[in-house]
C-alpha cells in the first residue's frame, strides 16, 4: 500500500510520502455464510512514512508496503519504532553516517524487528520496503537507495553516479507508471501472452515503448522546486484518481509529506500534515 518517492536531482534530494496506513480485521467465520472469510480494511490518514532520525540531519527515508508490525501489543507502525533506532546509534555513540551506512544500518534494525517479531517468510504483499535518500559529508550530488525487508534487505543504490539523476517510486504505482512511462508495466506482459511472444521480443518492444512513450522529465535540469512539486503532483493525482476505482485497495491518501536535503542544508520537511482536499476529483 501506499506510495512512496525520492528523487536525486542536481540540487538536492526530494523524500515524499502519504500518511494512509491500513490494516485488515478478519471478522468470525459465519457459518451462515459456509464460515466464509471476511476482511474489513480501516484506513488511518496520519501516518508518519516519512522518516527522520535525531543525529543524521542529512539523510532521511520514507517506508511503504506493510503498514505495521504485529507485536505483542498490537500492531505498530514503522515510525513508532524509530526511537529504538535512535537509541542504538546513541548507545553506539554513532556520528553522521554515509547515506549507504544509514540504509544498511536502518535495513539490518528492522530486519531483526522483523525476525524477532515476525520470524517466518513473508507472505505475498507483506513486505516492508524503505526509500533511503541524502548527502554524503564529502559528495557534491545526493545518493538514494532501496530496500526491502525481509526478502531483500542489502540496500541497492539507485541512478547511482555523481552525474545520474531520477526519480524511485513504490507502492501503488500504477497511475504514476502510467504518467511516467506511458503505459502500464503489466503491459508487456500481457502482450507477451496474448501474442505468444519471445522473451528477447518482448524487452525490445519494453525498450522502444519506453523511448516512444516516456513523459521526458529532465531530472538533471529540474530544480529542487520543482522536484517538490513533481512528487507531490504524483501522489495528490494517486489520491484523486484511487476514489474513483473499484478494483483496488484505496491505499494511498492522508495528507502529504515531503522533506529536501542539500549538500549545504540540513534534511528539512517543506510539507507536512496538510490533507490533500476532499472535495475535489
Amino acid at each position: 500500500m501506499s506510495l512512496g518517492i525520492v528523487i536525486k536531482g542536481s540540487e538536492g534530494v526530494v523524500l515524499a510520502a502519504d500518511s494512509r496506513v491500513t490494516l485488515f480485521n478478519q471478522l468470525p467465520p459465519n457459518p451462515a455464510a459456509a464460515n466464509q472469510v471476511v476482511l474489513i480494511p480501516a484506513n488511518f490518514d496520519n501516518a508518519t512514512k516519512l522518516l527522520t532520525v535525531a543525529g543524521q540531519d542529512f539523510v532521511g527515508a520514507v517506508t511503504y508496503g506493510l503498514g505495521a508490525l504485529m507485536t505483542g501489543d498490537g500492531p505498530r507502525t514503522m515510525h513508532s519504532f524509530i526511537p529504538e533506532f535512535e537509541k542504538d546509534l546513541q548507545d553506539q555513540k554513532v556520528g553522521r553516517l554515509s547515506v549507504s551506512e544509514f540504509a544498511q544500518r536502518l535495513s539490518d534494525f528492522f530486519m531483526d524487528r522483523w525476525n524477532t517479531l515476525i520470524n517466518r517468510p513473508a507472505n505475498p504483499g507483506e513486505d516492508i520496503n524503505f526509500l533511503v535518500g541524502g548527502f554524503d559529508s564529502d559528495a557534491a550530488y545526493g545518493r538514494a537507495f532501496q530496500f526491502q525487508i525481509p526478502r531483500l534487505p542489502d540496500p541497492i543504490e539507485q541512478n547511482a553516479g555523481a552525474g545520474q539523476f531520477g526519480i524511485t517510486w513504490g507502492g501503488q504505482p500504477e497511475l504514476v507508471n502510467r504518467m511516467l512511462f506511458g503505459y502500464d508495466l503489466e503491459l508487456p506482459a500481457f502482450i507477451q501472452t496474448t501474442l505468444n511472444l519471445q522473451p528477447a521480443q518482448v524487452t525490445q518492444l519494453g525498450n522502444q515503448m519506453q523511448q516512444r512513450f516516456a513523459a521526458g522529465i529532465p531530472y538533471q535540469f529540474l530544480p529542487l522546486q520543482d522536484c517538490v512539486n513533481l512528487a507531490v503532483f504524483l501522489i495528490e493525482s494517486t489520491v484523486r484518481f484511487q476514489k474513483f476505482s473499484t478494483n483496488r485497495v484505496r491505499g494511498v491518501g492522508g495528507p502529504v509529506e515531503v522533506a529536501t536535503v542539500t549538500r549545504s542544508g540540513k534534511l528539512t520537511r517543506v510539507l507536512g500534515k496538510q490533507a490533500v482536499p476532499t472535495n475535489e476529483p
